[in-house]
C-alpha cells in the first residue's frame, strides 16, 4: 500500500515556512483499480487480516510442520502493519519527488519482496548450504533488522516519508540510531530482505535482494542530494560524522 504525500522508509528533510500542506492519502492502485482514503486502509488490513489468518488456519492442520520461511513471513507482516499505522501520524509534504520516480522504487521494491518467496523455475540452486544454524541466525538477524527499523521510525517521528520529499517544520533528525546511519532504515530494509533470502538459500530470493540494493543505490543517491539542497553546510557536516548504510563499510 502506497502513502502518498509522505509515508515510507525516511525523510529528514524539511524545514521554514509551509507552501502547502497536503495531507496524507493512503493509497492501493493495481493497474487502472485505486482505492484512496478509508477504503484503503481498510482494505489493506483486511488483506494481512487474511494473510495472518491463512497462516494461522495451516498451523492448525494435523501434522503441519512451521517452516522457517513461515516465520520471515510473520516478520515481513509485523513491519507491514506497523508501517501502516505510524505512516499516519507523518507530517505533510512540501515537495516530493516525481511519481514516476516514486513508481520505479515501489515496482522494484515490490519484485524484490516477491522473488524472496516464489520458487521461481530454474531459480531453485542453494546458494547457501541447508544449515539449520544458517537459518536461525539468519532469523535473528532478520528480527534484529526490523527492531532497527522500528527503532529508528520512533526517531524520524513526523519527519518521515517514503518519497524523497521535503516536509513541512521538518528537522534533521541526529538521535538514536541516527547518530552513526544517515539511513538506518534502508539499513533495515536491505537486512530483511537478505536474512529473509539466507533463510530461503535458494537463488531465486538471492536475486530479490541483488534487485532490492538496486533500488535504493538508485534512491540513496537522490536523497542525499535533495538532504544536502535542504539543510546545507548542517548536512555535509553530518555527513563527515555518519555512515549511510554499514558503519565502517559505506
Amino acid at each position: 500500500m502506497e502513502q502518498r504525500a509522505g509515508a515510507g522508509e525516511e525523510g529528514d528533510a524539511g524545514s521554514g515556512a509551509p507552501t502547502s500542506t497536503p495531507r496524507l492519502t493512503p493509497t492501493i492502485q493495481i493497474g487502472k483499480f485505486k482505492l484512496t482514503g478509508t477504503a484503503a486502509t481498510v482494505v489493506a488490513f483486511a488483506l494481512i487480516g487474511a494473510l495472518i489468518g491463512a497462516v494461522i488456519a495451516r498451523s492448525m492442520r494435523p501434522g503441519f510442520h512451521w517452516s522457517p520461511l513461515w516465520i520471515s513471513v510473520l516478520f515481513w507482516l509485523i513491519f507491514n502493519v506497523y508501517w501502516t499505522v505510524a505512516a499516519l501520524k507523518a507530517a505533510p509534504t512540501r515537495r516530493a519527488e516525481s511519481q514516476g520516480s516514486r513508481r520505479i522504487h515501489e515496482l522494484l521494491l515490490n519484485w524484490a519482496l516477491l522473488l524472496l518467496f516464489i520458487p521461481v523455475p530454474g531459480l531453485r540452486a542453494r546458494w547457501l548450504p541447508d544449515s539449520p544454524w544458517i537459518v536461525d541466525a539468519a532469523l535473528v538477524l532478520q528480527a534484529l533488522s526490523l527492531a532497527l527499523m522500528i527503532w529508528s521510525r520512533r526517531h524520524l517521528g513526523r519527519n518521515w516519508s517514503g518519497a524523497i520529499t521535503e516536509k513541512v517544520d521538518h528537522e534533521l533528525v541526529r538521535s538514536g540510531p541516527y547518530r552513526i546511519l544517515r539511513h538506518p532504515i534502508y539499513t533495515g530494509f536491505l537486512g530483511m530482505y537478505l536474512f529473509t533470502a539466507a533463510v530461503s538459500g535458494e537463488l531465486h530470493a538471492l536475486l530479490g535482494v541483488v534487485i532490492a540494493i538496486i533500488a535504493y543505490a538508485r534512491k540513496i543517491p537522490m536523497e542525499e542530494q535533495n538532504l544536502d539542497s535542504v539543510f546545507g553546510d548542517a548536512y555535509a557536516e553530518y555527513r563527515k560524522t555518519s555512515w549511510a548504510l554499514v558503519p565502517g563499510i559505506y
